[in-house]
C-alpha cells in the first residue's frame, strides 16, 4: 500500500501525506459504519454511525469488541473515521458540560426491532430531568405486563445516554440496573437534576 501511495503522490505532484489523507477520507465516506472513541467524564466510549445516523454508543473499553459486533450484526465495512462522528462527539461534550438538554442527532435503529425498539423509542421521549418506570415503558410499547422484558430491552440499549435508559427507574423509585453501572446512572441523573447531589 505504501508503494501505491508513493507512486500516486509522485504522479500527482503532491506530498504523500496529502494523498494518504484524501484516500482515508474517501474510504471513510464509502464505509457503511464509521466509529471513533469519545472521551467523557465517565470514561472513554466508542461511538459508531451509519449514513442514517448514530447506531451505537458503547461503554465497552475495547473498541475492537464494538467493531467486531457491528461487523457481524450490520456490515463488515466498518472504518475508524473520527470526522464522521464529530457531530456526535460535539453533542456529547455539550451534554456533559450541562449545555445540551436534547440531542439533535439522527438515529439508526438497525440494532433493535419489535418490542425492544418500541421500548427504546418510548425511552427516547423521556424529557431531560424527567424519569419514568419500567412499567410505563412496557405500557408505552403496547405490553403493560411486560415490565421485565422492558428492562431487558433497556439493558440491551445500543445507544445509551442519547436514548436515555438511565431515566427509567423501578416503580418504587429504586434505581434498577444500568449497563454502565449504578454509579454512572446516578451521575447522569444528578447531572440532569433528577437526583439531588449528595
Amino acid at each position: 500500500m505504501s508503494d501505491l501511495i508513493k507512486r500516486a503522490a509522485k504522479e500527482l505532484g503532491e506530498p504523500k501525506e496529502d494523498v494518504m489523507e484524501r484516500l482515508m477520507d474517501r474510504i471513510a465516506v464509502e464505509a457503511d459504519i464509521a466509529y471513533d472513541e469519545v472521551d467523557t467524564p465517565m470514561g472513554t466510549f466508542t461511538v459508531a454511525a451509519t449514513q442514517r445516523g448514530l447506531v451505537a454508543l458503547s461503554f465497552e473499553r475495547d473498541p475492537e469488541i464494538v467493531v467486531d459486533a457491528l461487523a457481524r450484526k450490520l456490515s463488515p465495512r466498518v472504518v475508524h473515521a473520527p470526522k464522521r462522528v464529530d457531530d456526535i462527539r460535539r453533542e456529547l461534550d455539550e451534554y456533559f458540560e450541562g449545555k445540551r438538554k436534547n440531542f439533535d442527532l439522527a438515529l439508526d435503529w438497525s440494532l433493535v426491532q419489535g418490542f425492544n425498539k418500541k421500548v427504546l423509542e418510548a425511552t427516547y421521549r423521556i424529557p431531560y430531568g424527567g424519569v419514568s418506570t419500567y412499567s410505563d415503558m412496557a405500557r408505552s410499547a403496547g405490553s403493560p405486563r411486560a415490565a421485565r422484558a422492558a428492562g431487558n430491552a433497556l439493558h440491551n440499549n445500543p445507544i445509551p445516554i442519547v436514548v436515555p435508559c438511565h431515566r427509567v427507574l423501578h416503580r418504587d423509585g429504586g434505581l434498577g440496573g444500568y449497563g454502565g453501572g449504578l454509579p454512572m446512572k446516578k451521575w447522569l441523573l444528578t447531572l440532569e437534576g433528577a437526583l439531588e447531589r449528595e
